[in-house]
């Protein structure tokens, strides 16, 4: 493969901008400065950098970020703030693009990636990947949220919901944690409003049997294993596990 096809399938740089770029010498590979555009790689076997940053030589991509609020999870709504704009320029593709949605007030976790298959995978009504939120409610959580949500509740607007799977954070009276299997829009929010209540803080906790890393701050994002994309995919989450993990730090 030539070092500039390489770089324009996992870069946001055109081919011309790239030759450019490899002629003023801002491209290494094993660490060796290079000036020709046909140069061979193999992405298995050598290390591209571009201004000094290690390109990812995967075909395609995987990116977990922890979304904090004030961002939509769109590439191009005008006047608002994207996601694309917190992941850093060596993890920048084309192609990159988020997979499904958290609203501009919500945080947690939220999958980019390039490989549209995979997206599709995810977000396809057959064999949705669940998806955990941790809730907290404006007034608190009632007995009797569970049998509608855990039947299937029918929103505002006569949409019906598949059931849901949730309880209270144990020795909280505003927290909780819901496992969905399909993304309506703004589906946790609604789902209560429909029961009288408000979600004041959501939160995307794991997806599939993928968690959250604790140690990954607000506005970071890491790039997932092959390991990672397969729990994310092919696993779910313990629910009672979560909850109590969730009770350790609410206490």
């Amino acid at each position: 493969m030539r070092l500039d096809q390489f770089l324009s399938a996992r870069t946001m740089y055109s081919r011309r901008e790239l030759r450019q770029m490899i002629q003023k010498g801002k491209v290494t590979v094993d660490g060796a400065v290079v000036r020709k555009a046909d140069q061979a790689v193999q992405p298995e076997a050598h290390t591209v950098c571009l201004n000094g940053r290690e390109i990812c030589g995967d075909q395609y991509l995987y990116v977990l970020l922890h979304k904090p609020k004030g961002y939509v999870s769109s590439a191009d709504e005008a006047g608002q703030k994207s996601v694309l704009e917190l992941v850093p320029p060596e993890l920048c593709r084309k192609d990159l693009r988020p997979v499904g949605r958290l609203d501009k007030d919500s945080t947690g976790m939220l999958l980019l990636t390039d490989d549209g298959q995979l997206a599709h995978q995810v977000i396809a009504a057959r064999g949705h990947v669940a998806k955990y939120y941790h809730i907290v409610l404006a007034r608190p959580w009632e007995d009797g949220y569970l049998q509608p949500l855990e039947q299937g509740i029918t929103l505002a607007d006569g949409a019906q919901c598949l059931p849901a799977k949730a309880a209270p954070v144990p020795d909280t009276d505003r927290e909780a944690l819901i496992c969905l299997h399909e993304g309506k829009y703004h589906q946790v929010r609604r789902m209560f409003a429909a029961l009288g209540n408000h979600v004041s803080e959501l939160a995307r906790v794991a997806m599939g049997g993928l968690l959250l890393p604790p140690e990954l701050p607000l506005g970071a994002c890491c790039v997932l294993s092959e390991k990672d994309v397969q729990k994310l995919l092919k696993c779910e989450t313990d629910f009672a596990s979560l909850l109590q993990t969730l009770q350790s730090h609410s206490s």
